[in-house]
């Protein structure tokens, strides 16, 4: 099986951005850093962590089920009677 197949997060999209700074622990950082080095293998393009960090949030954001269902509550059209 080759890397693609074994990691979460696919070849990146082209988005628009807006920028967001963030501190996080050494471990983690480093751990974004690999993460970033098998990404550029499986796919053939070079990314860094601070790339990758957004996909990985939108990801994780939209696995939520908590989340997803108080968002689709909110914004969900009121039954009709």
């Amino acid at each position: 099986m080759s890397t693609a197949r074994k990691l979460r997060l696919g070849p990146l999209p082209r988005q628009e951005v807006t920028k967001l700074t963030f501190a996080c622990p050494v471990g983690l950082k480093n751990d974004l850093d690999r993460y970033a080095t098998l990404h550029a293998q499986a796919y053939g393009e070079a990314v860094d962590a601070a790339t990758l960090i957004p996909h990985m949030l939108e990801a994780f954001m939209a696995g939520d089920r908590g989340f997803r269902k108080r968002t689709t509550a909110k914004t969900a059209p009121p039954k009709q009677p």
